[in-house]
C-alpha cells in the first residue's frame, strides 16, 4: 500500500476551490513537494504520466503529481515542457496555473496555500489568470469562459485584456476542434452555459471558433415577436432558457445553432427571415462536422433547426403535417426525442424579452400528438393486410405502409378534434 505520510503532499486545484464554495468535492489531485520518481516507486505508487511524473495511489485511485514548472516550446496547447524536481516549490507549481481560483492548495492540516489571491477572487466572483504565462495557452480562454459560466462569475479586466490579445495575435487559430468541442461541452453542463459564449464573444473569439454563432450578433428580427430584436440576444436567452428548463446537453445545444440560418438571411429582406430553417442546415453540419460534435448531438440540432417554427405553429398544422414533423424527427417512436424536440421549441419559444415565463402549450400538445400516432398496433395492421386480398396494383408493403399512416393520420385528427376545438 502506498505510504503517502512519508511525502509532503498537497490537495490542489479544483478540489480546493469547490470546497471553499462549499461544493461537492468529487475528484481530488495531489502534488508532492521534494520528492523523486524513484521514492514514488519505492513508496508503492505505480507510475502513469507520459509526459510528466503523475503516480497513482492504487488504493484509492487518486493522482500524485511530482511538483513541476511548465514552458512553451511550440504554438499550440501541445507545445509545452515540463521540468520536475526536488527543488520545485509548491508556489512554483502553483504559478504554472491557468487561473487563480484554480492555484490554491491545502496541506495536511487543512492550512490554505494561497499565493496568486484566489480566495479573494471566489469572494468577490472573479476570474483571474495567475500570471502573463496564461498567454501561451489559447485553450485558457475557454476554460476562463466556462468556469466563468460554471460560477457566474465575471472576468477580470486585466484578464479580458490579455484574452483580447491572444485573439489579436492569433493564439487562438492554433485551438485544435476537439478541444474547442471538449470546453463546449463542459460549458453547456453549466447552469448559465450563455455566459461561456458572451464571454467569447467580448475577447473576439467567438468569430474564430464559431463564426456561424457570432454572425448572428447585430442581426435584426421583427419585434412583435423579438422584443430583443438582436438575433445573437436572443441566441443567448434560448441558451438561459435551456439551462433553465433541462440538464440535456443535446438539447442545450440544440437551443444554441437553432437559428444560424438567421446569420445568412439577406439584408433586403430584414428584418423577416423566412425560409432561416432550411438556410440553416449546411450552417449546422458544417458547424458539427468542423467541432466534431457527436452525431446524436447533430441529428437533434438539425431536427429542431429545421422544424421549430412548425412546433409554434403546432396548433395550426394539419393531421398530415403533424406526422411528418414527428417523422422527420424521429419523433414518432421515440418519446424521449420527442421530449427533447419540444423542449428545445420551448426555450426558444420564451427566450425573448417578456416572454420568459409564458405559457407554451404547443409543447406538450407535440407529445400527445405523439403519444396518439404511436399509439396505433402497426403489427396488428400488417397482419389483417397481409391475409387480405390486395388488388389495386399495389404491393403488400406499401398497403400496410399507407394503411398504418391512415391510422396514424386518423388518430392525430381525432386528438386535433378534441383539443384544438375546446382551446
Amino acid at each position: 500500500m502506498p505510504d503517502s505520510q512519508k511525502l509532503q503532499t498537497y490537495l490542489v486545484g479544483g478540489a480546493v476551490r469547490d470546497k471553499l464554495l462549499g461544493l461537492t468535492v468529487t475528484d481530488r489531485d495531489w502534488v508532492v513537494v521534494g520528492a523523486t520518481p524513484e521514492q514514488m516507486i519505492d513508496l508503492g505508487f505505480e507510475p502513469v504520466g507520459k509526459d510528466f511524473p503523475v503516480f497513482i495511489n492504487k488504493q484509492s485511485g487518486e493522482e500524485y503529481a511530482l511538483a513541476r514548472t511548465e514552458r512553451k516550446t511550440a504554438r499550440g496547447y501541445q507545445g509545452f515542457e515540463f521540468s520536475t524536481s526536488p527543488d520545485i516549490t509548491l508556489e512554483d507549481d502553483l504559478e504554472r496555473r491557468d487561473l487563480s481560483i484554480n492555484a490554491m492548495a491545502e496541506d495536511a492540516e487543512g492550512n490554505i496555500v494561497d499565493p496568486y489571491g484566489g480566495q479573494e477572487d471566489l469572494k468577490a466572483g472573479v476570474i483571474r489568470h495567475v500570471s502573463d504565462a496564461f498567454i501561451e495557452d489559447p485553450v485558457r480562454i475557454l476554460r476562463a469562459a466556462r468556469f466563468a459560466a460554471r460560477l457566474s462569475f465575471s472576468i477580470a479586466p486585466e484578464t479580458m485584456a490579455l484574452m483580447k490579445e491572444m485573439v489579436g495575435n492569433g493564439e487562438v487559430d492554433a485551438l485544435v476542434p476537439e478541444r474547442v468541442w471538449a470546453e463546449t461541452h463542459k460549458a453547456l453542463k453549466t447552469d448559465a452555459p450563455q455566459i461561456y459564449f458572451k464571454i467569447l464573444r467580448d475577447c473576439g473569439a467567438l468569430a474564430r471558433v464559431m463564426p456561424e454563432i457570432d454572425a448572428l450578433f447585430g442581426v435584426p428580427q421583427t419585434a412583435k415577436y423579438h422584443p430583443e430584436i438582436d438575433t445573437g440576444v436572443h441566441t443567448l436567452m434560448v441558451m438561459e432558457q435551456a439551462a433553465r428548463l433541462t440538464d440535456d446537453t443535446m438539447v442545450r445545444f440544440a437551443a444554441l445553432v437553432h437559428d444560424l440560418g438567421k446569420g445568412v438571411t439577406p439584408k433586403d429582406i430584414l428584418p423577416s427571415h423566412r425560409g432561416h430553417e432550411t438556410a440553416g442546415i449546411p450552417l449546422i453540419k458544417g458547424f458539427c462536422d468542423r467541432l466534431r460534435v457527436p452525431k446524436k448531438y447533430q441529428t437533434l440540432a438539425l431536427a429542431v433547426g429545421e422544424y421549430h417554427l412548425h412546433m409554434h405553429k403546432m396548433y395550426e398544422l394539419k393531421a398530415a403535417t403533424v406526422l411528418k414533423v414527428l417523422e422527420k424527427t424521429r419523433s414518432l417512436m421515440d418519446e424521449k426525442r420527442a421530449q427533447q424536440v419540444a423542449t428545445a421549441c420551448l426555450a426558444d419559444a420564451r427566450g425573448r424579452t417578456g416572454f420568459e415565463d409564458r405559457e407554451y402549450p404547443q409543447a406538450n400538445l407535440f407529445l400527445q400528438f405523439q403519444q396518439a400516432a404511436n399509439s396505433v398496433d402497426a403489427g396488428a395492421i400488417a397482419q389483417r393486410i397481409s391475409q387480405s386480398d390486395l388488388g389495386n396494383g399495389q404491393s403488400q408493403g406499401e398497403k400496410i405502409q399507407a394503411a398504418i399512416r391512415y391510422a396514424r393520420i386518423e388518430q392525430i385528427k381525432k386528438l386535433q378534434s378534441t383539443l384544438i376545438t375546446t382551446d
